[in-house]
């Protein structure tokens, strides 16, 4: 895809990524739509229950808010043994202090908002 960047890393340069994001996200769901069939079924049916083997990983995905990082520990039954999640917004949550140093607080609010931040997300 054409990713985008900022040439600053401010608010703004924040702000555009995301307008370049949404962009992209409208091409690639149109190009998703255009492989659909156009008659039928698009669904497969998945077994209810799964067994991972004994052991752990850990994998990410991308979310619409960056990296969403899973651990999973599993003992070989169905349920897992450990399960940790890392949002994309406790992540951005950590550079507040290094990005918002030395700013004013109405300055530190924008910040802030264009992180972009669910605080939901960051309950751990």
């Amino acid at each position: 895809g054409e990713g985008g960047k900022g040439s600053v890393g401010d608010c703004w340069d924040r702000f555009y990524v995301r307008v370049l994001e949404m962009k992209e996200s409208i091409k690639i769901l149109r190009q998703a739509l255009s492989s659909l069939p156009k008659e039928g079924d698009v669904y497969q049916s998945l077994p209810k229950k799964i067994r991972p083997p004994k052991g752990s990983i850990y994998k990410r995905t991308e979310s619409p808010r960056g990296d969403l990082g899973y651990y999973i520990e599993s003992d070989g039954t169905n349920i897992p043994y450990r399960l940790k999640m890392r949002s994309p917004a406790f992540t951005a949550l950590s550079v507040i202090d290094e990005i918002a140093a030395g700013w004013l607080l109405s300055d530190v609010l924008a910040i802030l908002g264009s992180l972009d931040i669910v605080l939901g997300e960051i309950d751990r």
